[in-house]
Order: C-alpha cells, then sequence, then structure tokens
C-alpha cells in the first residue's frame, strides 16, 4: 500500500482555532485540514442543526412540482412514485409515497424489475401508470437523461416530476419539473445531494406550503441517512445535517421496517457504517435477487408482526445474495487468474450465467484485490450488463464515455456505473476501454492508498481526545475517519495471529512508557514485521473495543511497515 501523508494545514489558522476552541492542536489540525478554520465553522461542525438546511426552493423548477402536485390533490389524480431498485430509489420512494398518502389516499408505488425492465424508468412502468389511471409520474434516483421515455408519457397525457441527482446529458427531459441540483442552470448552493435528498426537499417544499416546518420531518431522515450512507455521496454539508439526525432516528426512533431489521441483527447503537453495511445490504438484496418492491413494502409498513415477516423475506434475500456473490467471485478470481488478465490496466470478466444482481458487488471485490478499473458482465437478455467500479482517482463514467460507441446504454458516477451492449461488440468494447484507461490512468492509481491525516504519539491518544474525535462522526467521503501513523513502535512481545486462517493480526504496541492495543483486519501475513521486537510503524484509525463489559481504546490498524 502507498501512504501518502496529508500536507500539514496553515500553522497560524491551526493555533487561531487551537486558541478560540481549546483543543488539542491535532484535533485543531484536523479541522482546518477539513476546511473547518474559524469558531463559527467548528461550531456548525460539531452542533449539526435542522436550521443549517437550505431552502428547497432554491432548487429549480422546485416551485412547479409543488404547484403540479397540488393541482393532482385538487382535481383527484391518482399519483405513481417511482424509483430506482437500489437503496436510494427504494428509501426515495418510501419516503415521498409515505408523505404523500399522509395527506391524499391516491398514491401508488411502482419499482421496476432489475431484470425485465433495468435501471431507470422505463416503458413498461409508463404503460402501468396509464393502466391504473395515473396521470402525474414522481420519479426519483433516475429520470434525468429519460428524453424519450418522458416523451411517451406525455403522449398518454401522463405528466412528470424527475427528482434526481445524476449528471445531465446535453438535453433535459421536457417534463413539468426537473429537480437536479446538478443541472447547469439549478443555483442550489449543495450540489451532492442523493436521490432520496431530493425527494427530501420535495416534501420539505410541500410541507412549508402547509405551514410545517422541516422539524416536523425529522421522522423521515432514518430513510435519508440510509440512502446518503448507501450511495456514497460526501458527507458534508447538507449530507452531513441529514444524515446526524437521521441516525438519531434510527437509534432512538427508528420506522418499524428498520426496527425489524435491527430486532434481527441485536446491534444496539447503529454508525453510518453500521447502517451501510447491515441495513443498506438487506434493501438492495430485496432488487438484486426478488423485487425491488419487497423493500418499500417492509420500509413503509407501520404494523410490526407484518414488518418482521418482510424482514424475514428479505433476509433469505440477503442470504442468497451472500451465496452467489461468494461462488461468482471464486468464478471470477479463477477466470483472471486463467487470462493473467491483471497484468492489464483494466479487469474485465464476462459469463452468462452470472447472477445480475451480484455483479456490482463482484465488481468491487475484485477492485480490492487486483485494484485496476473494473467490469463484470453478464448475459441479459439478447444483451451483455456490466457493473463497472473504479479506483480512487479514476473516473470510470468519463471511460465508459470515451468508449460509448460501442454500447446501448450507460450511466452511472465517477467510481460505480452501469452499462449495456451488444455481445458482438463485447471484444472490440473490451479492447477500446482497456486502451482507453491505459492511456489515462497514472501509474499510482494502481496502488491503494492510505491517506495519512497527520503523525500521533501514542501518549495523545487519551480518553478525551477519542470523545472530540468521535463527534467528527458522521463519517463518508468529504469527512472520512481520521488516519493517522505512528513510528518506532514495538510489539510488547505477545502479538500474535488470530481469527479463521490466521487472517488478523493482534498486537499491543508500546512507544516511550504508552502502551496500547490494535487489531488488523487482513494483517495477519504481516506478523514477520513485529516479531522479536523489531520497530516497526503503523497506520490505523482509533476505535472502542467493547469486550465482556468492559470499554477500551484500540487501533484499528489499516497497515504496518518495517
Amino acid at each position: 500500500m502507498r501512504w501518502t501523508l496529508k500536507p500539514k494545514p496553515n500553522s497560524d489558522k491551526v493555533k487561531q482555532l487551537q486558541d478560540s476552541l481549546q483543543v488539542d492542536e491535532v484535533i485543531a489540525s484536523l479541522l482546518v485540514q477539513r476546511g473547518i478554520d474559524t469558531y463559527e465553522a467548528a461550531k456548525t461542525f460539531f452542533r449539526p442543526s435542522l436550521d443549517d438546511l437550505h431552502d428547497p426552493f432554491l432548487i429549480k423548477d422546485m416551485d412547479k412540482a409543488v404547484a403540479r402536485i397540488e393541482t393532482a390533490f385538487l382535481q383527484n389524480e391518482n399519483i405513481l412514485v417511482y424509483g430506482d431498485y437500489d437503496v436510494d430509489g427504494t428509501t426515495a420512494v418510501s419516503l415521498v409515497s409515505s408523505y404523500l398518502l399522509n395527506e391524499y389516499p391516491n398514491v401508488a408505488t411502482y419499482i421496476p424489475d432489475r431484470y425485465d425492465e433495468g435501471y431507470g424508468i422505463s416503458y413498461k412502468g409508463i404503460d402501468f401508470a396509464q393502466d391504473n389511471d395515473c396521470s402525474l409520474i414522481i420519479a426519483l434516483d433516475c429520470g434525468i437523461k429519460a428524453i424519450d421515455k418522458v416523451k411517451y408519457a406525455s403522449e398518454k397525457d401522463i405528466d412528470f416530476i424527475i427528482c434526481d441527482h445524476h449528471i445531465p446529458g446535453d438535453n433535459i427531459p421536457d417534463a413539468v419539473a426537473v429537480l437536479d441540483p446538478k443541472r447547469r442552470d439549478c443555483k442550489y448552493p449543495f450540489k451532492e445531494l442523493c436521490g432520496c435528498g431530493v425527494g427530501f426537499k420535495l416534501i420539505q417544499a410541500l410541507a412549508s406550503k402547509e405551514g410545517k416546518s422541516v422539524e416536523d420531518l425529522v421522522e423521515y431522515l432514518d430513510l435519508v441517512a440510509t440512502a446518503i450512507g448507501a450511495d456514497i455521496v460526501p458527507m458534508t454539508g447538507e449530507n452531513r445535517v441529514l444524515t446526524y439526525f437521521g441516525l438519531q432516528v434510527i437509534n432512538e426512533a427508528p420506522r418499524t421496517g428498520f426496527k425489524a431489521i435491527i430486532n434481527q441483527v441485536k446491534k444496539e447503537t447503529l454508525s453510518v457504517t453500521d447502517v451501510v453495511f447491515i441495513i443498506a445490504p438487506r434493501i438492495n438484496a430485496a432488487g438484486r435477487m426478488k423485487h425491488g418492491q419487497y423493500a418499500v413494502n417492509l420500509l413503509t409498513e407501520t404494523n410490526f408482526e407484518t414488518a418482521i415477516h418482510f424482514a424475514e423475506e428479505i433476509e433469505s434475500f440477503n442470504n442468497d445474495r451472500r451465496d452467489a456473490d461468494k461462488r461468482i467471485t471464486k468464478e471470477a478470481l479463477q477466470q483472471i487468474e486463467q487470462q493473467k488478465e491483471q497484468e492489464n490496466f483494466t479487469t474485465v470478466v464476462y459469463h452468462e450465467t452470472w447472477h445480475k444482481g451480484v455483479i456490482g458487488i463482484v465488481a468491487s471485490r475484485l477492485t480490492e484485490t487486483y485494484y485496476r478499473p473494473t467490469l463484470v458482465f453478464t448475459k441479459s437478455g439478447d444483451k451483455l450488463a456490466a457493473s463497472a467500479r473504479s479506483v480512487k482517482g479514476f473516473d470510470v463514467y468519463n471511460a465508459l464515455e470515451a468508449c460509448s460507441e460501442y454500447l446501448e446504454q450507460f450511466g452511472g458516477h465517477k467510481y460505480a456505473a452501469g452499462l449495456t451492449l451488444k455481445e458482438e461488440n463485447y471484444n472490440i468494447f473490451k479492447q477500446a476501454f482497456e486502451k482507453y484507461v491505459a492511456s489515462t490512468i497514472e501509474n499510482k492509481m494502481l496502488i491503494p492508498e492510505i491517506s495519512i491525516d497527520t503523525e500521533l504519539y501514542l501518549d495523545t491518544i487519551t480518553p478525551r481526545f477519542y470523545r472530540i474525535l468521535s463527534q467528527f462522526a458522521p463519517f463518508g467521503p468529504g469527512n472520512m475517519t481520521p488516519v493517522f501513523m505512528s513510528s518506532d513502535l514495538k510489539d510488547t512481545g505477545y502479538g500474535k495471529c488470530v481469527g479463521e486462517d490466521d487472517k488478523h493480526l493482534r498486537v499491543t504496541m508500546t512507544q516511550n512508557n504508552s502502551k496500547l492495543a490494535g487489531i488488523g483486519f487482513g494483517l495477519g501475513s504481516k506478523i514477520d514485521l513485529i516479531l522479536n521486537r523489531k520497530p516497526f510503524k503503523a497506520a490505523y484509525s482509533i476505535d472502542e473495543n467493547h469486550w465482556n463489559g468492559k470499554v477500551s481504546l484500540q487501533l484499528k490498524l489499516r497497515d504496518l511497515k518495517s
């Protein structure tokens, strides 16, 4: 792994902040690194407030969206709330539909079938709206490029309100309203909302017209926080505020569906990491293995016994997902070894029987193993479909755009995308993708990087230091968990490998007169670096170890070097 130490921030700013906040120099330095260099900015950071949320009407077309929904209420129209089948889409549909149903009865939901309809707005979904006399579709987490679909709907006298957060193309669909902070002509101050976040701004606007404040909508923030964590959008600005309060809801007054999931996993207090690795995979498993509507049913259910039943169904989908993920990853790794494809700048694999709902997870696993921009293909109808994942710093969406002449469709983000192509174009596309990546990627991007905030002495790590550090949460892109390094460490002599196949490393480190325990998941192979009291250095984050009713600080080791 490549260790990079972040540049030291301006020392004058650090000193001023240290004095005004009365904190350790390291804490002040971490804040300035994150762009928090005044007392007021620090106060906003440490004390998130719902008052920090922006006026939803600053989003272009919000007034049109609200007016159209109000007209639908007045004219007794049927409204269809439509969303993607992933966590962001299903939470957004659950949020908007449940809010509207509190006000108005004629609301239905629709999640497209991942296998039959694919990503985004589908003709089949529009036909469903027509068959059920829906004259308004509110599309969430999709639709920004659905120009032909919106036109098709208008020919059937069905209006569209699009709530999306993906990058628009050259043209915007001719919908009644297109809410997307990434529109070039949208002046909304915060550009990084997820799809569920845009849905929340819509209900915030609707609520304000009814004389309600954002405090009246806090109960919906468990959904928004889950979407923000799962969609890996920046944990800054509004997203951090929404997640902060959403986590409070999840831990103190979760909706019935979340309560049913938490009841299964038996965990008391959930962090963003827990939401991403416990709640989100289960919500996602519905769309991956069966149908996304199962997730919406769970998230909108109010009867606990029924929710328990739905959660058990989803748990079985998640177990199926785990099994498929394990098997396909093994097959993909074997395929790469046979092709010696790891010598390329990309990893591209294909098997016609691989489960389409799992290829995104497999692509992530392969990226972790070989650290290359990765595509995992499977057969989807008469075409091939793939999930793309990338490495830090490399924009895989741009790479797909550069090869788009060979694609039927594609969409996504810098680090994760999806695409379809005709089978006859597979090899030529694969060559073009490899050529583009090889000519544009920097060699250093092919080595995993640990970005280190600053160097620490072990005696700095006190309970008070950790208490302040933990208030930097919730963590995510743009506000990552602080990573430190310490040098000239020695093992006390009791360091050992633990876990299945001795995969992990447990070590107690000393430096001068300070001593701290550490656990390195996946670092068992590095035990030789610490034996016989050889000096070593460690990159790590700090967390708490809960064991036998006792709580102690420990280092969560990221990497070791001699």
